[in-house]
C-alpha cells in the first residue's frame, strides 16, 4: 500500500487530541457541580439534576490522561459540596462561633474531601471502564452507596431526591430505593449526551427504564395497605427556641415551660410529639417535670412522645468508665406507651469525636472525647410501642441513611423523626432534611411524623405527599391524623441489594469491553 506525502507526514507527526483548555474544563465542572443544588429543595427545579451529570459526562468523553479525568471529576464534586452543603456554615459561623474566614475554609476543606468521590468516579471511568452512559450511572450510584457508610458516611446531595415529587420517576423507589432513582436519571443525562452524538441506542435502552417507572405511577400498586384501625390524631409540637438559648442551664426552666405550655391544649389526642432535645437536660436530671407529664398523659388518654437524653445510670460501672454512657434518645409515655429509642448514627464532632483516643496526645484535650460523645444505639432495637402499634423512630440526619430507616421500618405501622434544625438557620439544609424524609416514607410505604424545634415539622404519607406542614421559625402546634399501614414494599425486604447487583454486574461487562478496545493518545 502507498502512503501520500500527507499521510506519511501525520505518521511521522501526529496531532496531539483536541480537547479544552484543563483550566476551563475544571471551570465549567466546579459550576455543574455547583448548579445542583437548585434541583433539590427549596428551589425543585429537577431539569438541573439531568444537566449537570450530563456536563460532567460530556467533559470525560474525550481521551484524556487519568490525572486530567481526576481533576475534573475533583473540581465537579467540590462545586457540588461546597454550594450545595453551604448550609453548614451557619451550625459552624453563627452557633459554633467559629471565625467567618476559618469557617469558609473548614467548608472549601469539607468540599475538597466529599469531591474525592467524583475524582475517582471520574479517574475510574477513564481509565477502568468503556465511556458509555451504563458504566457512568452505574458508577455514579456506587459513590453515592458509599457515601451512606464509608467514614461513617455523610448520605447526602443524591440525584434522587431532586425527584422525589416527580412520580413518573420516583415510583422506583418503593422497589429498590434512591439509588434506583437515581442510576435511571443519571443515565438519562448521559444517554441525552450521546444522542447529539448520534448514538440513539442508549435513549432507548432508558426510555425502557422509563416506561416501567411511569407504569408503576399509573398503575400504583398498593404495595403496603391500612391496617384497618381508626386514624390517629396526633398534635405534633415546635417550640421555636433558639439555638444560642437551648443548651444555657438557665433557659431550660423557660424551655419545659414553653412546650408545656402549647401541650397544654392537646392533651386528649392519641399522640403528642415533641422534638429532638426537647428537654435540655439528662431524663434524671428532669424527674419531676416527665412525672408531671406523663401524669397529664395518662388522666387524658394521651401518648406522650418527647426526645431527651438519656443517662444510663444502670449500665454504669465506675471502675471501668469515667462517665455514665449516655444517648440521644427518642422516649415513648403516658398512656398505652413503651420504649425508648437510641439514636444509631451520630454527628462526627457535633455528637461523638471520631478516632475516640487519639486526642490524648494533646494535653489540653486529653479524655474531652469522653466528655463530649454521646453512645451509639444498638442496630438492633425493638419499636416503640404506641396505642396498640409499632413505631419506627429516627432522631435527626439518619434519617438520611437509607437503609438504616429501612431497619427501622420493618414490623412497624407508622414511622417518627424528630430533629433541631435550629443548627442550620434560614438555609437550605432543614428543607433538603424533609425531602429526604419524604423519599424515606415512600421507599417504605409508612407515614412518617416529623417533629423539629424550628421546623420543618409535617405530617407525609406513605407516597411521600406533605399532608400537612407547619411554617418554620414559629412557635406552633401541628394537629393532623395519622395511618397505620402494613405490609412490606420490595425495597423493605431487598434493600440496595438488587441494585447494587445490576450496577456490579454493568461494571463487569463495561470492565471486560475496556480490556477489548485498543488503546488511543490521551490529552495530557
Amino acid at each position: 500500500m502507498r502512503l501520500s506525502t500527507v499521510d506519511l507526514q501525520k505518521r511521522l507527526n501526529p496531532e496531539k487530541p483536541k480537547g479544552l483548555p484543563l483550566v476551563l474544563t475544571i471551570l465549567i465542572a466546579w459550576l455543574a457541580g455547583a448548579i445542583f443544588i437548585f434541583a433539590l429543595a427549596p428551589y425543585g427545579f429537577w431539569p438541573v439534576a439531568l444537566v449537570s451529570p450530563a456536563i460532567l459526562y460530556a467533559l470525560l468523553l474525550p481521551q484524556m490522561s487519568g490525572m486530567r479525568a481526576f481533576f475534573i471529576g475533583q473540581a465537579y464534586g467540590t462545586g457540588l459540596w461546597c454550594v450545595g452543603a453551604f448550609w453548614l456554615y451557619t451550625s459552624i459561623h453563627v452557633y459554633g462561633d467559629t471565625p467567618v474566614w476559618l469557617a469558609l475554609i473548614m467548608i472549601a476543606l469539607m468540599g475538597l474531601g466529599m469531591g474525592l468521590f467524583h475524582g475517582f468516579l471520574a479517574l475510574t471511568f477513564n481509565r477502568l471502564f468503556g465511556k458509555q452512559p451504563l458504566s457512568f450511572a452505574a458508577l455514579w450510584i456506587l459513590q453515592e452507596w458509599m457515601k451512606t457508610w464509608l467514614f461513617t458516611g455523610f448520605p447526602w446531595l443524591f440525584v434522587g431526591y431532586a425527584f422525589t415529587e416527580q412520580y413518573w420517576l420516583s415510583s422506583l423507589a418503593p422497589v429498590a430505593g434512591v439509588f434506583a432513582v437515581s442510576f435511571v436519571a443519571v443515565l438519562l443525562a448521559a444517554s441525552i449526551v450521546e444522542q447529539f452524538r448520534r448514538r440513539g441506542g442508549y435513549l432507548i435502552a432508558t426510555f425502557g427504564l422509563l416506561i416501567i417507572s411511569t407504569s408503576l405511577w399509573l398503575i400504583n400498586p398498593q404495595w403496603t395497605k391500612p391496617k384497618g384501625t381508626p386514624d390517629l390524631s396526633v398534635s405534633l409540637i415546635q417550640g421555636n427556641i433558639p439555638q444560642d438559648l437551648k443548651w444555657l442551664t438557665e433557659y431550660q426552666v423557660e424551655t419545659l415551660k414553653i412546650y408545656a405550655t402549647l401541650t397544654s391544649t392537646e392533651w386528649g389526642r392519641d399522640i403528642v410529639v415533641w422534638p429532638e432535645s426537647s428537654i435540655p437536660m439528662f431524663q434524671d436530671e428532669a424527674v419531676g417535670f416527665i412525672n408531671e407529664m406523663v401524669k397529664m398523659a395518662k388522666e387524658t388518654d394521651t401518648t406522650w412522645i418527647t426526645g431527651i437524653p438519656y443517662r444510663d445510670q444502670a449500665n454504669f460501672d465506675p471502675k471501668v468508665d469515667k462517665y455514665p454512657p449516655f444517648y440521644n434518645s427518642v422516649i415513648a409515655l403516658g398512656s398505652d406507651a413503651q420504649g425508648m429509642y437510641k439514636k444509631q448514627r451520630l454527628v462526627p464532632f457535633g455528637e461523638y469525636i471520631p478516632f475516640e483516643g487519639m486526642l490524648d496526645i494533646l494535653p489540653n484535650l486529653a479524655g474531652s472525647q469522653d466528655i463530649m460523645s454521646y453512645s451509639r444505639g444498638s442496630d438492633s432495637q425493638s419499636p416503640l410501642r404506641v396505642r396498640g402499634h409499632n413505631l419506627g423512630a429516627a432522631v435527626c440526619y439518619e434519617v438520611a441513611y437509607p437503609d438504616t430507616t429501612r431497619k427501622n421500618a420493618i414490623d412497624t405501622d407508622f414511622l417518627l423523626t424528630i430533629s433541631n434544625d435550629a443548627w442550620f438557620g434560614t438555609s437550605a439544609g432543614p428543607l433538603q432534611h424533609l425531602q429526604m424524609v419524604q423519599m424515606r416514607a415512600l421507599e417504605n410505604g409508612r407515614w412518617f411524623m416529623r417533629a423539629t424545634n424550628t421546623g420543618v415539622t409535617a405530617i407525609i404519607d406513605h407516597k411521600g405527599r406533605i399532608v400537612k406542614r407547619a411554617p418554620q421559625f414559629e412557635r406552633t402546634v401541628l394537629r393532623g391524623n395519622i395511618q397505620a399501614r402494613v405490609g412490606n414494599t420490595p425495597f423493605m425486604r431487598f434493600g440496595n441489594y438488587p441494585i447494587l447487583i445490576v450496577i456490579a454486574l454493568l461494571l463487569l461487562l463495561s470492565y471486560l469491553g475496556k480490556r477489548a478496545t485498543p488503546r488511543t493518545r490521551v490529552i495530557d
